[in-house]
């Protein structure tokens, strides 16, 4: 077990284009970042491992400085190719280990071998006529057996899940050789997910929020409208008045303040750096409550409607 903590910022690496993606990995390093959240699925991983090595051979970091992430995509959750798409992430990454490795999503598709599509993404034959997902018959707890393996190779030092909910994480618990270390899940003020959150705390487990900007990460992908941002909401708005922070600064704080590690996603650099400086102030009480009211128990990273829209599959993993 690793006795590093996670730091309480990262970059997320979701949506960062191959071909910028090297030197965003490489401009967080420099302005203070230690804490990569990366994945298969996101498409870019060669490249973090080109910002990486760039960064540990200017002198900027060591290996050791660094808490990388990675996450198991849903095609390889069988127990025979759970080491295979690890080590497939540290030849891209570069990297002999990870610090932390998750099960993405509490889904499992059918197995699409690396030479056929990598990532191999969601559909299971893209050209088909009518293309779907395909699922496999893997329990959860196979998958996380062969996760427990990983740690006892030494390819990653902890393993998590993200995406579960608390039922899946009650179950977890209670069959799991090796504890996780850390839930990743979607939350910010329109969704909040105190019960949850709780509950993971409870056991013992760090919370690290994605999306933690909320409407802002799913503009791009037409999966948000701009009237969604949460930055426009009047109790964020005074809390960024009263401190001199900015609205998304505030935002950030909040899940910072209320013991989440964030993963905030952004390739610009003067960005980079709004996002990490959330330390030389603090929230009132006031202020986070009424941030916390805001909860509408608004998703917009739910598989129940985007694998419908996107991927012709009924995919729902929340109630």
């Amino acid at each position: 077990m690793s006795q590093k903590k996670m730091p309480e910022v990262g970059l997320g690496l979701w949506k960062i284009a191959p071909e910028d993606c090297a030197q965003s990995v490489y401009d967080a390093i420099s302005v203070g970042y230690r804490h990569l959240d990366s994945a298969c699925d996101y498409g870019n991983e060669k490249q973090v491992g080109e910002g990486i090595k760039r960064a540990i051979e200017d002198g900027l970091c060591t290996r050791d400085d660094l808490w990388i992430t990675s996450k198991l995509w849903n095609t390889y959750h069988a127990k025979e190719h759970v080491k295979p798409a690890l080590e497939r992430t540290l030849s891209d990454l570069g990297l002999d280990y990870l610090d932390l490795y998750l099960i993405h999503f509490p889904i499992a598709q059918q197995f699409v071998p690396f030479e056929t599509r990598y990532p191999p993404e969601w559909f299971y034959e893209p050209d088909a006529a009518e293309p779907k997902m395909e699922f496999a018959k893997v329990p959860l707890a196979e998958t996380w057996q062969a996760m427990e393996a990983l740690v006892d190779d030494g390819l990653t030092r902890e393993i998590g899940v993200c995406n579960y909910n608390s039922a899946l994480l009650m179950d977890l618990m209670n069959y799991a050789s090796v504890k996780p270390y850390a839930l990743q899940i979607e939350s910010h003020p329109y969704l909040t997910q105190e019960k949850l959150i709780k509950l993971a705390k409870g056991f013992g487990l760090k919370v690290t929020a994605f999306s933690p900007l909320g409407a802002l990460s799913y503009l791009e992908l037409n999966m948000a409208e701009q009237n969604e941002s949460v930055l426009v909401q009047e109790a964020v708005k005074a809390a960024a008045a009263r401190t001199g922070k900015t609205e998304a600064q505030v935002v950030l704080r909040w899940n910072v303040q209320r013991g989440c590690a964030i993963i905030p996603k952004s390739s610009k650099l003067h960005r980079l750096k709004e996002n990490l400086d959330i330390f030389d102030f603090s929230l009132n009480d006031d202020e986070m409550q009424a941030i916390s009211a805001l909860n509408a128990n608004k998703r917009f990273n739910d598989p129940g409607d985007f694998c419908q829209a996107a991927f012709n599959t009924h995919c729902p993993i929340y109630d």
